[in-house]
């Protein structure tokens, strides 16, 4: 089986929010694989969903509402963060100069055995402990 992937928080915000056709579409396919056991995600990337959704999100998404999304997304491998992966998103922090929460989920994905890591909000290409950081909604020409 291969490694699975990461989604970063970003990804399921496409996957909800209409506002974007093309990106919503493409982060569908990406949650579909996650559903499928192919990607993962982490406490610290649900709990960001959920705040943006409940508190930034216009109009903010009914308590309600959100539970059913997280009931429906509960199928997907969730890494949990501990003592460990705060030093190793220190270490992050150190070695590459990202932003501790950044650090966290660079920490969750090499934790989960991830060869990659999709997201609009790092760079893309750029590795990490080896993981590859790929742009799943960078148009190529």
């Amino acid at each position: 089986m291969p490694a699975p992937d990461f989604l970063d928080t970003n990804i399921l915000l496409y996957a909800y929010d209409p506002s974007d056709r093309r990106k919503q579409l493409i982060a569908h396919e990406l949650v579909r694989k996650a559903l499928a056991g192919q990607m993962l995600v982490s406490t610290q990337v649900l709990s960001e969903y959920a705040a943006v959704l409940l508190h930034k999100m216009s109009p903010p998404a009914p308590p309600k509402h959100l539970k059913v999304i997280l009931n429906a997304l509960a199928p997907i491998r969730v890494i949990l963060a501990d003592g460990d992966m705060v030093r190793r998103a220190v270490e992050a922090h150190a070695e590459y100069g990202v932003r501790f929460y950044d650090g966290m989920i660079v920490a969750a994905a090499e934790r989960g055995g991830c060869e990659r890591i999709w997201s609009e909000d790092f760079n893309a290409g750029q590795k990490y402990f080896g993981i590859v950081v790929e742009n799943p909604f960078r148009e190529t020409r």
